[in-house]
């Protein structure tokens, strides 16, 4: 069993060995692989694409699903904790798929459950299954993955799949562009990351400078919900639109554009039928590559791993992550961090903490 709970957990052998299962099992379209098995579908946050697409992949593999896409229609409305949730999901089901507003909540419950969790998002921290799916379309779009140019553009600061596709990445020697206003720029703690393995990027808020190098655009829309501050979302809502004018024919022919979807005004649909468009093709691959994600987590299919990546894991006797959406603040948890070099960062959420 493996879970699948931050781009952080696997190697690029693993990446690369995930992609090829999820290869192998889009050719082969249907087999039935988990027959007989159960998937725990638990959404606290409204998801169209993740949730359809993990089910859609279960089915294809010829598993069950059950599950629930509110929590308003769950014992939560009662006060039942997320652990409790997590225990009594886990007798009724052989993995779990959790999205969760709570930064770094999928951690949390991989480590209480005794069945594999995969994370569908949680909070602003990360999505590795949408990352799996982004590669796994840039991969089938240029025939391979090292030393792209790729620019982020939009919500860097509450994006979860910026942060997760930056982290895989980096692994394959790409360079980035992180293009975004100052208030909702890409967090410190990932371009410290950057900086300490020599990886080459530009923080930049304005995309036209980069169109005819970037190989790769990735959309992001400007997330209102993760705003603590309405004042502070009005200022950005709506900074960079896109459409045919503004891309075709001022960047590279084969540059594509990627967005996890759903856009509001930042892609206009003038753009959608041109070559460069492929958000909806992006969106497609998440079955293949979900299906590759249950064969692999439960030992359906096996795959060449190099091995767990060590960390020095150390807890404290009180809370001491400064991040105020992170799930030690709402549920008891050992309040792990972990040390690398001079800094700690916390087990669950990936922010820094101050020493």
């Amino acid at each position: 069993m493996r879970d699948f709970i931050s781009m952080k957990d696997f190697t690029k052998e693993d990446i690369l060995e995930i992609l090829r299962v999820a290869k192998e099992l889009e050719e082969k379209n249907e087999v039935e692989l988990l027959k007989n098995k159960i998937v725990g579908s638990l959404f606290f946050e409204p998801s169209t694409r993740t949730r359809l697409s993990f089910t859609s992949a279960a089915y294809r593999l010829g598993a069950k699903v059950l599950g629930f896409d509110s929590p308003d229609a769950t014992s939560l409305k009662k006060g039942e904790s997320l652990r409790d949730t997590i225990k009594m999901t886990e007798a009724y089901s052989d993995i779990i798929v959790m999205r969760h507003n709570r930064d770094g909540a999928a951690r949390f419950a991989a480590d209480i459950a005794k069945v594999p969790v995969i994370n569908a998002g949680d909070g602003a921290n990360e999505h590795p299954s949408q990352t799996l799916l982004d590669i796994y379309t840039i991969q089938k779009e240029f025939g391979e993955i090292e030393n792209k140019k790729i620019a982020f553009i939009g919500d860097l600061k509450y994006g979860r799949t910026v942060h997760s596709l930056t982290k895989a990445l980096q692994l394959f020697n790409c360079e980035f562009y992180f293009v975004a206003p100052k208030i909702i720029q890409i967090p410190k703690y990932i371009t410290r990351e950057l900086d300490e393995k020599g990886i080459k990027y530009h923080l930049i808020e304005d995309y036209k400078q980069i169109l005819h190098e970037i190989d790769v655009m990735y959309m992001t829309r400007i997330q209102k919900e993760r705003f603590d501050a309405q004042a502070d979302y009005e200022k950005v809502a709506g900074v960079y639109v896109i459409d045919k004018d503004s891309v075709v024919g001022k960047c590279k022919e084969d540059m594509i554009i990627l967005h996890p979807l759903p856009r509001v005004d930042e892609i206009k649909i003038d753009l959608d039928e041109t070559k460069h468009a492929k958000y909806f093709v992006q969106a497609a691959n998440g079955v293949p590559t979900r299906e590759s994600i249950f064969a692999i987590a439960l030992d359906k299919v096996k795959i060449e791993s190099k091995g767990k990546i060590e960390k020095n894991i150390k807890t404290s006797d009180t809370v001491i992550c400064g991040n105020e959406k992170c799930i030690t603040k709402f549920e008891e948890t050992e309040n792990k961090y972990v040390v690398t070099g001079k800094h700690i960062y916390c087990y669950y959420c990936n922010k820094d903490i101050k020493k």
